[in-house]
């Protein structure tokens, strides 16, 4: 009895907890739903169309099943009957399915994964005679594609799936954080009747998304729905055999159904396609479902990027839901190892609350067209999320969880948005309104690569298979200073060296990932070098190579990292004019023009104020020889004045700094030779059709000729940097031609006897050349700009030009004149003074005048007068005593 009792009380507590669950669960319906009470008396038609072979289309079936019996018990939707049909993945068999339960049925609406062109043939077939409706579909296929050239009426069209733009968005925001430049995509027909308008939609949007990103599709792979396919491991592996065989190696998997995926994954494991270098993509279609999935099937994937949806996944309603799901889907599809919902499912539940809901808000009788409006008009928080629509797709805006396969499962990397972009953790509320956490904008965390590459895949590859770029190197050039290529018999080794390869090397190792690559010697031409890149007998071509606007045709050149020109190198000859006039060119004419001056005013001050006392200071021959004598402190006449000492004294200072800066500028003149051009322009050269230089096997020659107008037989092509001084001594040259560069590492060699002369005429620079379309291009372009700005490229050209240092160079420059500058304060100091002196003589001789003259009116001894009666003064003196009884030798 005792035992009895037991069990009887044990079926009466789990009875009562049932009983407690299935209200609690009724309670939250309720609150999902609000109010919806039972209104129609006449049932109500509705049809769902899913692919039961697929693990999307069993979880829809199964959350439509729970949804219809929901409103079933909660009183909802009595009089609305679902009838659920399969249409085993095959577009055909939806349509007709659906236009047959329009017929039979009489349904009001349709809801299943069906496009938009789907749902246009089952409107233009399913018109009524009555009054020419069209039936509302509501489609369940993810992302909500709509193309603009289908002839249908949106309105009766409803997408259960946000806007393909903003997945679109995401992948290129993945792409930009990347920076790869070009891509790959693969895009599977599901259903093979009039898919190519949405495919092609999808590509215009992915397209226009990755433009600003700077990146581009390189190569679209179109698939076959694989279920229609009799061999389809074959068909994946011969479209990803011609995939491999690319030099792109960023892959993303627009449109693909699960299935179709996993064998995908599956076979380029096989084929070695899931190894260090590749990048796989998938979108939401796929990355939804991987909860769904089992550890076989992301052990395939391992490495794979993704994004999908993010919804609420905490709230009591979903986890009861969640508990019945697995539940019912357990016993449905044993076979199934994984039975968690995605958030198809979730959209699938809320599309048939969203159609019920309509219905019952819906006075009077039902039809398509009231039925489409309702449902646009849907605001309600379902299991998905929040459910109101704008222009017949979800209007919330959603949050993608970017999330990378690792394991036997995935993790979460980051949160993206078009309001946010990448962030690292978000705070979510119960309608999934998110506001940024603890993450910053833009992150995105740390990836498990494929193949366990540690660093970001550089995302191409030149070849098929992953072998070193084969760089060409000029073998022939005429400067090895910049490309040097040796054998060494003892280690059967060809080296390259030189100051274009040491750019080279680092800026490699400024790349963010790794690059293979071997140098190759090439006995060619600069421009049959560029060619074979175009040619693909080289990857890529290294060297001291001039950027032309010809050489565009066959590559691409990267940024310059050496400035270039084309400039004329001759002998220097003798400057035998400026040898003769050598003292002339210590001064400046100012610095003259003020000697002369101040010699001739402090000569003056001197004599008037000694020319009254001192029998030696008579006349002005007097004036001018003591002005003479004072610069070489030869002046023999006595000085008896005190002012006249108090105005020598700073002179005299002035005259010593001076004359000793005039002789050490005049003498180390005199020491360095003057030289000037042998040549001085090109023009010249043509005149006298003289023979000029340059390097055989580059660009000059073609320049020579086709810009500057040389004849041809006054070339002549050298191939060493050496031959040049042979040349022009042997008179077999009058001028060479080099670059710049080249021009700067002869002068440094060899800077005794030349120089440069005329013009520089600009060129594009040193750069690099690889393939057009290249995604080396702008990475080498970056890393030459980190090189040059972390001053490296400076220490470079400093080695380069230091080991052909010369120790001389002839004097080719305009001589440096001293100027009045740096005598500004001592001029201005003894100038003061004999102005001062001046005046003050001056003054004194007009009260001597005054009071002992009669030549000197008593008016003019006013202050204002004075200046007047001193030019008076000097008149009288110069008559009263002539010159040549004054001189004295």
């Amino acid at each position: 009895m005792s035992r009895g009792g037991d069990l009887s009380f044990f079926l009466v507590l789990l009875l009562l907890m049932a009983v407690a669950y299935s209200k609690s669960y009724t309670r939250e319906g309720e609150k999902n739903m609000k109010y919806c009470p039972m209104r129609k008396a006449v049932p109500v038609n509705a049809a769902a169309v899913l692919n039961y072979d697929s693990r999307m289309g069993k979880e829809q079936k199964v959350a439509m099943d729970m949804a219809a019996k929901d409103l079933h018990r909660l009183n909802c939707s009595t009089h609305v009957v679902l009838h659920l049909k399969d249409s085993h993945g095959n577009s055909a068999r939806a349509t007709s399915t659906a236009i047959h339960l329009i017929d039979t049925k009489k349904v009001q609406a349709v809801i299943g994964t069906l496009t938009i062109q789907e749902a246009a043939l089952i409107s233009d077939n399913s018109k009524t005679f009555e009054d020419r409706v069209r039936i509302t579909v509501i489609s369940l296929a993810s992302p909500a594609v709509v193309p603009s050239l289908i002839p249908i009426q949106h309105s009766f069209f409803i997408q259960m799936a946000n806007d393909v733009t903003l997945h679109m968005k995401c992948i290129a925001a993945i792409i930009g954080h990347y920076r790869w430049r070009k891509v790959t995509t693969i895009y599977e027909k599901i259903n093979n009747n009039n898919g190519f308008s949405a495919e092609l939609e999808t590509l215009t949007l992915l397209s226009d998304s990755l433009r600003p990103v700077d990146s581009a599709i390189e190569y679209h792979s179109t698939l076959p729905s694989l279920s229609s396919l009799p061999d389809q491991k074959a068909a994946i592996e011969k479209e990803l055999m011609k995939l491999r065989s690319l030099g792109n190696r960023v892959f993303i998997l627009l449109r693909s159904s699960l299935e179709s995926a996993i064998l995908l994954f599956e076979k380029a494991n096989q084929m070695g396609m899931m190894e260090k270098g590749y990048v796989w993509i998938v979108t939401d279609e796929i990355a939804g479902l991987l909860d769904s999935v089992d550890s076989s099937v992301t052990y395939n994937m391992q490495g794979v990027i993704g994004f999908k949806t993010s919804f609420v996944s905490t709230s009591e309603t979903f986890k009861q839901f969640k508990t019945k799901f697995r539940k019912k889907f357990g016993s449905e599809y044993p076979e199934e190892e994984n039975a968690n919902p995605s958030i198809f499912a979730l959209r699938a539940y809320d599309a048939t609350w969203a159609l019920a809901q309509a219905i019952n808000k819906i006075q009077g009788r039902v039809t398509p067209k009231k039925l489409s409006h309702q449902i646009m008009l849907s605001n309600f928080e379902g299991l998905s999320g929040k459910i109101n629509f704008n222009n017949g797709t979800l209007s919330q805006v959603p949050v993608f969880r970017i999330i990378n396969v690792v394991g036997k499962s995935y993790k979460e990397i980051a949160f993206w948005s078009p309001e946010f972009s990448f962030v690292e953790n978000l705070t979510k509320s119960h309608n999934l309104k998110v506001t940024t956490g603890n993450g910053s904008a833009g992150f995105l965390g740390p990836i498990f690569w494929p193949g366990g590459l540690p660093s970001v895949p550089k995302g191409w590859t030149c070849s098929g298979d992953e072998k070193a770029l084969k760089i060409g190197v000029p073998a022939k050039g005429a400067f090895n200073q910049f490309v040097k290529v040796t054998y060494e018999q003892d280690q059967n080794r060809t080296f390259v060296s030189g100051f274009s390869i040491d750019v080279f090397e680092a800026v490699v190792k400024r790349l963010p990932y790794h690059l293979p690559y071997v140098l190759v010697p090439f006995y060619g031409s600069y421009d049959d070098m560029v060619e074979q890149v175009y040619y693909k007998g080289l990857d890529a071509a290294v060297g001291d190579t001039e950027i032309m606007a010809d050489r565009f045709r066959y590559a691409e050149f990267t940024q310059p990292y050496v400035e270039s020109g084309l400039v004329m190198v001759v002998k220097v000859k003798p400057d035998k004019l400026k040898e003769k006039w050598l003292f002339i060119k210590v001064f400046t004419k100012s610095m003259w023009l003020i000697m002369v001056v101040m010699h001739l005013f402090i000569g003056f001050v001197v004599w008037l104020i000694e020319h009254g006392g001192n029998p030696e200071f008579e006349g002005f021959g007097a004036m001018l020889w003591f002005s003479v004598t004072v610069l070489f402190f030869l002046q023999r006449e006595p000085i008896r004045n005190s002012l006249s000492r108090f105005v020598l004294a700073p002179w005299f200072f002035v005259v010593l700094i001076v004359s000793s800066s005039f002789t050490a500028s005049l003498t180390s003149k005199m020491t360095v030779a003057r030289f000037k051009p042998s040549v001085p322009d090109i023009l010249t050269l043509q005149k006298t059709h003289s023979a000029v230089a340059c390097n055989g096997n580059s660009f000059i020659v073609r320049y020579l000729k086709n810009v500057l107008n040389f004849k041809p037989e006054n070339i002549k092509g050298v191939h060493s940097i050496s031959e040049y001084p042979g040349a022009f001594e042997r008179g077999e040259i009058a001028a060479a031609f080099f670059v710049v560069p080249h021009a700067k590492v002869f002068l440094a060699k060899y800077c005794k006897g030349y120089t440069i002369a005329g013009p520089t005429f600009s060129l594009g620079g040193f750069g690099f050349a690889f393939p057009k379309g290249s995604p080396l291009v702008t990475d080498i372009s970056k890393g030459i700009l980190e090189v040059k700005q972390s001053g490296e490229m400076k220490r470079l050209e400093k080695f380069l030009l230091s080991s052909n240092n010369c120790s001389s160079s002839a004097n080719l420059n305009d001589d440096i004149e001293l100027g009045p500058e740096p005598f500004y304060n001592l001029f201005l100091i003894s100038g003061g003074i004999s102005a001062f002196a001046f005046v003050l003589t001056i003054v004194r001789l007009a009260q001597k005048g005054q009071l002992k003259t009669t030549f000197m009116p008593a008016r003019m001894v006013d202050g204002s007068r004075v200046w007047t009666w001193a030019i008076i003064f000097l008149a009288r003196i110069y008559v009263n005593f002539p010159i040549p009884h004054r001189i004295r030798i």
